[in-house]
C-alpha cells in the first residue's frame, strides 16, 4: 500500500486511513431516514449575502428616486456618489450591529432597532461629512430627510418580510444542517440536549453512530436514535444528505479521535470535534459555535456558500460557451467516427461521481463497438487494436472529452476538477482505491472534464502505482487548495498540455 503526502495538518495523519469498504447493510432505522428524501437546503452564508445587495439596491434606489423625482438631474456628480457612499457605510453598521446572520433574521425587535440605529448613524456620519467639507449648502434638506424617513420604513418592512421568510424556510427545514453524531453515553447525551436547547434552530439531529456494543451504547440517547457503528455512517452519508458530523469524544482519546477522522475525511461533510467535555479553555477564536457549544475544526467541505455558487455559473457559462463555439468541431467528430466504423457516436460509460455517486459519462467513441469496454477493466495501452484510426486522434487530443460538457450542463461533473474514473480501473493490475489510501477522498468534490493532474501531465494510461498515487496526490492537492483563480488558471493551461504533456495519451 501506499501513503500520500500530505501537509502537516490534520489531513497528515488522515490520509493514511482505511480504504472504503464495500456498501454494507443499514439498520432499519438508518435506512428508513436515508430512503426518506431530505428537504432542499439554503446556505445562510449565501441568504445573507443576498439579503445584503438586496437592502442595499433598495436603499440607494430609494435614495435615487426621490432625488431624480425632486432635483432632476442637477448636482448628479455630487449626490450620487454621496448616496454610494451612504450605502456602503450602512452595511458596514449593519455588520458592526450583527443583525446580517441568520439568527438576527429569526428577531423583530432587536434586528429593527439595531437596523434603525445603524441607519440614524449613517445620517449623522453625512451631516458630519458634510459640514467638514464645507459642502452643507450643496445638500437638499427636503432629499436627505425624505431618504432618511423613507429608507427607515423601508427597513422595517425589508426585516419583516425576511424574517417571515427565514422562519418559513426554518420551519420547512431548508435552513437547517443534517448532523449526526459518532460516539454515545452520557457525554454524547449532554451534547444532545445542549443541541436540542440552545442550537437556535438550524440543527436537524438525525441520528447518532457508535462503535460500542455494550451498556455504554443504548439503541436511543436523549431521544436520538443510535443508527448503527462508524463505518455504517460512511455507507448511510453515500445513500442521504449529511450536512455536518459531529464526534463526542474527549480531546485525550487522541488515537481514538484520529482513528475516527481516518474513517470519515472522505465524506464531502463539515467535521466538528465537541469541546463540551474539555477542562481546557482557549480564547474564542479557537472555536467554532453551534448555538453556545463550542467546537473544534477538523474537517470542512472543501468548496460550500459563495464557492459553490461561483462553481456552479462558472460551469454552466464556461460549457455554454464552449458547446456553441466547438460545435463544428463536435460534428466534424460525429461524421469522422461514423465513416470510420460502425456502431454509435457516442459511448457511456459508468464512473464514480461526487460522493461516489454513480453516474454516466458521455464521450466520442474511440473503440470498435465490438471490442468497446464499458467497466474499463482493461486500460487502453499504446497500439491497443480496439481503438480505431479516428479514436488514436481524439484520444490524443482528448476531444473524445468533448461531449462531457453535457455532463456538465446535467450537474454531474464540473468543468475542472478530479478526473472521473471507470469503475473498475487498474493501475499495474490494482484497483485504484486499492493501490492508494485516501483515493476516496478525491469525490469530495465533483469530478471534472480536466483538473490539476492533468496539466501537470498525469492523464492516460495508468501502467504503474507511482502514476496512479501521483494523479491522486495532485486530486487532493487540488481540493485542499482550491480557488476561482485556480479553476480559471487550469482551463487556461489545460489547451497547452494537450500538445506538451499528451505522451500517456493513447
Amino acid at each position: 500500500m501506499f501513503r500520500l503526502d500530505a501537509k502537516k495538518t490534520v489531513q497528515d495523519h488522515i490520509t493514511s486511513g482505511e480504504i472504503l469498504p464495500e456498501p454494507i447493510m443499514l439498520s432499519a432505522e438508518a435506512q428508513r431516514i436515508a430512503d426518506r428524501p431530505p428537504a432542499q437546503t439554503y446556505s445562510p452564508t449565501v441568504i445573507s449575502g443576498f439579503a445584503q445587495l438586496i437592502e442595499a439596491g433598495l436603499l440607494f434606489t430609494l435614495g435615487l428616486g426621490i432625488y431624480w423625482s425632486y432635483m432632476g438631474t442637477e448636482y448628479g456628480r455630487f449626490y450620487i456618489p454621496a448616496m454610494l457612499g451612504a450605502v456602503i457605510l450602512a452595511n458596514v453598521f449593519f455588520h458592526l450591529a450583527g443583525i446580517h446572520r441568520i439568527q438576527s433574521y429569526r428577531t423583530t425587535f432587536e434586528q429593527i432597532a439595531r437596523a434603525l440605529a445603524a441607519w440614524t448613524l449613517v445620517f449623522f456620519a453625512m451631516l458630519t461629512s458634510a459640514f467638514l467639507l464645507k459642502v452643507s449648502d450643496q445638500i437638499s434638506r427636503f432629499w436627505l430627510v425624505s431618504w432618511y424617513a423613507s429608507g427607515a420604513i423601508m427597513l422595517i418592512l425589508f426585516r419583516l418580510s425576511l424574517r417571515s421568510l427565514v422562519k418559513s424556510w426554518t420551519s420547512d427545514g431548508r435552513l437547517k444542517r443534517r448532523t449526526v453524531i459518532v460516539g454515545g453515553g452520557p457525554d454524547a447525551e449532554d451534547l444532545i440536549r445542549a443541541i436540542q436547547s440552545g442550537a437556535d434552530n438550524d440543527i436537524d439531529l438525525i441520528g447518532l453512530f457508535d462503535d460500542r456494543l455494550d451498556d455504554r451504547s443504548p439503541d436511543s440517547v436523549a431521544g436520538c436514535p443510535k443508527l448503527g457503528k462508524v463505518p455504517e455512517l460512511i455507507e448511510f452519508a453515500r445513500r442521504t444528505k449529511v450536512d455536518l458530523v459531529i464526534v463526542s469524544m474527549p480531546l485525550s482519546a487522541e488515537k481514538r479521535v484520529l482513528a475516527m477522522l481516518k474513517r470519515l475525511w472522505v465524506l464531502p461533510v463539515d467535521i466538528r470535534l465537541s469541546a463540551h467535555m474539555s477542562q481546557l479553555r482557549f480564547t474564542r477564536s479557537a472555536y467554532s459555535y453551534i448555538g453556545q457549544i463550542a467546537m473544534f475544526d477538523m474537517v470542512d467541505r472543501p468548496i460550500s456558500d459563495w464557492n459553490l455558487v461561483f462553481k456552479w455559473l462558472f460551469d454552466r457559462s464556461v460549457s455554454l460557451v464552449a458547446l456553441i463555439l466547438l460545435s463544428p468541431l463536435m460534428l466534424a467528430t460525429a461524421i469522422a467516427i461514423k465513416l470510420d466504423s460502425k456502431g454509435p457516436v457516442l459511448f457511456k460509460q459508468k464512473r464514480h461521481g461526487f460522493n461516489n455517486e454513480l453516474i454516466e459519462i458521455y464521450k466520442f467513441r474511440s473503440m470498435y463497438a465490438d471490442m468497446s469496454d464499458a467497466k474499463a477493466s482493461k486500460l487502453v495501452t499504446k497500439d491497443d487494436p480496439r481503438v480505431t484510426r479516428v479514436g488514436r486522434f481524439i484520444r490524443k487530443t482528448s476531444i473524445d472529452e468533448l461531449p462531457q460538457l453535457f455532463n456538465v450542463l446535467k450537474g454531474e461533473i464540473s468543468i475542472v476538477g478530479p478526473r472521473p474514473h471507470a469503475l473498475e480501473a487498474k493501475a499495474a493490475n490494482t484497483l485504484y482505491h486499492e493501490a492508494v489510501d485516501g483515493y476516496f477522498a478525491r469525490h469530495r468534490v465533483r469530478p471534472g472534464i480536466t483538473g490539476w493532474a492533468q496539466i501537470h501531465g498525469w492523464r492516460g494510461e495508468t501502467d504503474t502505482l507511482d502514476k496512479i498515487m501521483q494523479r491522486v496526490n495532485h486530486d487532493l492537492y487540488y481540493i485542499e487548495n482550491w480557488s476561482p483563480l485556480m479553476d480559471f488558471y487550469i482551463l487556461l493551461v489545460t489547451p497547452f498540455s494537450l500538445f506538451s504533456r499528451n505522451e500517456n495519451a493513447y
